[in-house]
């Protein structure tokens, strides 16, 4: 009786055991196929084309930048900065190998304005410190741009399960952070000290005339 109590128990035991691990690695596998063609994925290729198309514009915008730019100090860290994103624009080709898409650029409209933004601000500013701080504002609009694209896609991948996708997108987004605060550095260090004590020529011009019609 003993014996056969604890065969039964035995029986019972293994075949609840067998039943509950099979349900679980049919839910695990749908629920992974659910997630690849999930509305959060599609969000996230979406999101993936808006920054591609962002870095590779950047990767001509820089440039200009660096041409504009007179302190040794700023164009130092745009071409550093120019470096990484010509690795940025390949992580992202990266990340659509990862979920099997091929790599397309869409239209980033905030990315096109903050670039139109930039190329305004150095037609607008003086050679020399005025337009190093301008070259500095634009750039740090652009980077807290890209702060937020990367954060939002490093949390999409993490919750679609895409690991190899969030150590990518982690790497950049890392890039952007010390790009930031390299910006804010040498503006501090310098340049916006530097702007401030020069006078705008406009209200060196205006002064005599004023003087005159006393």
């Amino acid at each position: 009786m003993a014996n056969s109590k604890t065969n039964s128990n035995g029986r019972a035991n293994s075949s609840g055991s067998k039943s509950k691990s099979g349900s679980n690695g049919t839910s695990s596998k749908n629920s992974s196929n659910g997630m690849q063609s999930s509305q959060l994925m599609k969000l996230f290729e979406e999101e993936l084309k808006d920054i591609y198309w962002a870095e590779k514009a950047l990767t001509k915008a820089i440039p200009k930048m660096i041409k504009n730019a007179t302190s040794e100090e700023l164009i130092e860290a745009l071409e550093n900065h120019l470096a990484e994103t010509e690795e940025q624009v390949k992580r992202v080709e990266q990340v659509f190998e990862v979920i099997g898409k091929k790599a397309t650029a869409k239209k980033c409209d905030a990315m096109e304005g903050l670039i139109k933004e930039a190329e305004g601000i150095m037609e607008a500013c003086e050679v020399g410190a005025m337009r190093d701080a301008g070259i500095i504002s634009a750039g740090q609009k652009v980077e807290h741009y890209e702060i937020a694209s990367y954060g939002t896609l490093r949390q999409f991948a993490e919750t679609l399960g895409l690991d190899e996708a969030v150590e990518l997108l982690e790497a950049t987004l890392d890039e952007e952070k010390a790009a930031d605060e390299k910006l804010t550095e040498v503006a501090v260090s310098a340049i916006n000290i530097q702007a401030s004590q020069e006078e705008d020529d406009e209200e060196e011009e205006e002064e005599p005339a004023g003087k005159k019609s006393r």
